[in-house]
């Protein structure tokens, strides 16, 4: 038997089309011996964290075991446009384009894939994101390509008969990606003569390896095989046919529906040595390809955007002119007042984690800097000279802020939050979290809080002992929050800056829904069936439909009723739950880099529902995962409460004359402390559920005091 590995897989992120999980797709290589796999989803890269992340974990266990690690290939099956990415003129010939199997073989060839993949979405889309020549050509290096399926330009060129086209994509592709290009052979039997399959597709697979075959002998080039895995195992393909139903609108016994070979599950070693046995080496060249692809981290450590530092305060070489790296060494090594140095090995490992001495330099600029607006604030807010213990507290962050590589994110921070409240006119909230606990958050504007009077731990917010990024939740009012977003983006650039996807999955109600609406279960039947699930299931139970069907007499019911459509529904809506449905974008969390984004991450574009027509950009990783990355996170969320607030104001003006400054407000009136001992605080932000109103009308608030203890 032929080793063989899969190099042409789609999971649920090629959306409503794949139906495989990757955990399930791993699992399953692991489990058959495979080496490694590569998944290629349709012109996205969404998966891609997920699979890295999830080998990771598998190869920990792995090498605890004392056994060789999978190897994961980040990959892509791209739409290359029939003429050029620009061209949109024709629909017939522009709308998708030829598919391209194309694999990262290391980090450098991941760059390069990231750069094809966002500029498809961002430059090239045209119903579909699509790459051209001229882009591959661009960012060949380190990447190997397959012919794929017979949409791809070789194979489709053969079934229209025109040889000398396919000859010339050969060749091109040859002189482009020399030895890492690969003619790709597929072949989907269906073998049921009483499953309802596509028949048609392999006739024409047949037809396409006959010449490809001659042609990879003419040429010199390399053959494999792969099955353009769609769904795990063989018994999904039922539930992969009902999701081609929910992704076309179709009916189930639509006699003019798209179908599927239903042979595109992810075969074992065994099965693909059975369809290939003919074709040895298009089996064993799967693992020269994965020998070819190295190991190698996706993540990074925080990649902080740069803050443009006005002139007049100087310039970085102006900092690298005045301290030695033997200064700077010792700086970032020990505590505030220059004592207590590192032991060396712990010194030396927190100036790699910075970026060595040469980045050093340009965190030490932003300090300087930040320190200057902090104390200008400090004065402002606590008297010149300050408070001994404001100095030193003041002295500490930024002692710590500095030497955790933070400056130019504060910078950031109250260059936009101070910009909103008074360049842009927009009502920004007095902070809220444990970004309250800085006094320096406090001097710069970030907050309205003065932590010292209400002795809150700056510990909570930055910690040495715990690295990770600081957070800090902004509230705009509603209307002002895309004005704020738009400034950042006309500052920082419209390349480095973009909102972050979300990925929307079929939940267990949403799932059985679904699949009733393909099955033509009565709707009144099928939501009847949704309403016996509760929210919560007992015991702690994870909500899930296998769960569910313990919990829930009626779904037992269902799952052996005998009525087919119920009994298919609970069956296929088991194997569905849990896929990707579609994409959004994150109400609130933006990101800001020193650089192009899609230098670091793969970036698609989303409808903006507040301008249609404008697309938005957005990173193909999600929140969950994106800051592993080095990019880094901050939250713009728009506040109903501060729009109200913001119009109770500019009413009071009109009708009074009165100009009122929220910030100013007393926190002590009596009459405002009656209210809330009354549970009346409908509308007031964090207080008015009613859980808060029954603790508000036991406890009497009376100070401020009292309301932070609740």
């Amino acid at each position: 038997m032929q080793d063989f590995i899969h190099l042409h897989v789609h999971t649920y992120y090629s959306i409503l089309d794949g139906q495989s999980s990757i955990p399930k797709l791993v699992d399953k290589a692991i489990a058959n011996g495979m080496k490694g796999m590569a998944i290629t989803d349709h012109g996205d890269m969404f998966g891609v964290k997920e699979l890295f992340n999830y080998c990771n974990k598998v190869n920990g266990k792995l090498r605890d075991e004392g056994k060789p690690e999978f190897k994961p290939i980040f990959g892509c099956e791209m739409y290359v446009a029939r003429r050029s990415k620009s061209d949109r003129s024709d629909p017939k010939i522009d709308k998708s384009g030829y598919h391209l199997i194309v694999l990262a073989k290391n980090y450098n060839g991941y760059k390069n894939l990231i750069k094809l993949v966002s500029r498809a979405w961002v430059d090239g889309f045209y119903m579909r994101p699509r790459t051209d020549r001229a882009d591959l050509e661009k960012y060949h290096e380190d990447l190997i390509v397959c012919s794929a399926c017979i949409a791809g330009e070789v194979p489709a060129k053969i079934l229209k008969d025109d040889i000398a086209g396919a000859r010339e994509a050969i060749e091109w592709y040859h002189r482009v990606f020399g030895d890492d290009y690969y003619l790709e052979l597929q072949r989907h039997e269906v073998k049921d003569p009483n499953q309802r399959a596509n028949r048609e597709t392999f006739p024409l697979q047949q037809k396409a390896n006959r010449v490809i075959m001659q042609l990879a002998k003419e040429y010199g080039i390399k053959l494999v095989c792969t099955n353009d895995a769609h769904f795990v195992d063989q018994d999904n393909a039922e539930a992969h046919d009902h999701l081609l139903c929910l992704a076309t609108g179709k009916d189930l016994d639509d006699p003019n529906r798209m179908l599927y070979s239903k042979q595109e599950w992810f075969k074992t070693r065994e099965e693909m040595n059975e369809v290939f046995a003919d074709v040895p080496e298009a089996l064993s060249n799967t693992l020269e390809i994965l020998d070819k692809v190295e190991t190698y981290s996706i993540d990074h450590a925080p990649i902080m955007p740069f803050f443009p530092i006005p002139a007049e305060f100087g310039t970085e070489e102006d900092t690298r002119r005045n301290y030695t790296p033997e200064q700077l060494y010792r700086e970032f090594t020990t505590d505030e007042n220059g004592e207590n140095p590192l032991p060396k090995e712990e010194a030396d490992k927190k100036i790699k984690k910075l970026g060595g001495i040469d980045k050093i330099y340009r965190i030490k600029f932003e300090a300087d800097y930040l320190a200057k607006l902090a104390y200008d604030g400090a004065k402002v807010r606590y008297g010149d000279p300050l408070p001994d213990d404001v100095a030193e507290r003041v002295k500490f962050e930024l002692h710590i802020m500095k030497t955790m590589g933070f400056p130019g994110y504060f910078l950031i921070v109250q260059d936009f939050i101070n910009s909103a409240r008074d360049e842009l006119g927009v009502m920004v909230g007095p902070g809220r979290g444990s970004a309250a606990g800085s006094v320096v958050a406090y001097c710069l504007g970030i907050t309205k809080i003065d932590p010292m009077k209400y002795d809150l731990l700056f510990e909570r917010f930055l910690n040495p002992d715990r690295i990770s990024l600081p957070d800090i939740d902004t509230d705009f009012d509603d209307d002002g929050r895309g004005k704020v977003l738009e400034w950042v983006e006309d500052k920082y650039g419209h390349d480095k800056v973009a909102h972050i996807i979300t990925y929307g999955t079929m939940a267990t109600k949403n799932a059985l829904k679904d699949v009733a609406r393909v099955e033509k279960v009565p709707l009144p039947v099928i939501n009847h069936l949704c309403k016996q699930i509760p929210d919560k299931l007992p015991d702690g139970l994870k909500m899930n439909l296998t769960n569910a069907i313990k919990c829930v007499p009626e779904l037992r019911e269902a799952e052996a009723s005998p009525d087919e459509r119920l009994r298919n529904t609970i069956s296929y809506a088991k194997m569905l739950e849990g896929t990707v449905r579609g994409t959004g974008i994150h109400a609130c969390g933006t990101i800001i880099c020193r650089d192009a984004i899609s230098d670091w991450v793969p970036v698609s574009t989303a409808e903006d529902k507040a301008d249609p027509g404008h697309k938005l950009l957005c990173t193909q990783y999600d929140g969950h995962v994106i800051e592993e990355t080095g990019l880094i996170k901050m939250d713009f969320l728009g506040l109903k409460t501060l729009s109200i607030l913001k119009e109770a104001v500019e009413n009071i003006r009109m009708h009074t004359g009165k100009e009122i400054d929220l910030d100013t407000i007393p926190i002590d009136d009596p009459d405002t402390y009656k209210l809330y001992s009354e549970g009346r605080t409908i509308g007031t932000f964090q207080f008015e559920s009613a859980g808060m109103q029954k603790y508000l009308r036991e406890l009497h608030p009376t100070t401020f005091e009292d309301i932070i203890a609740m």
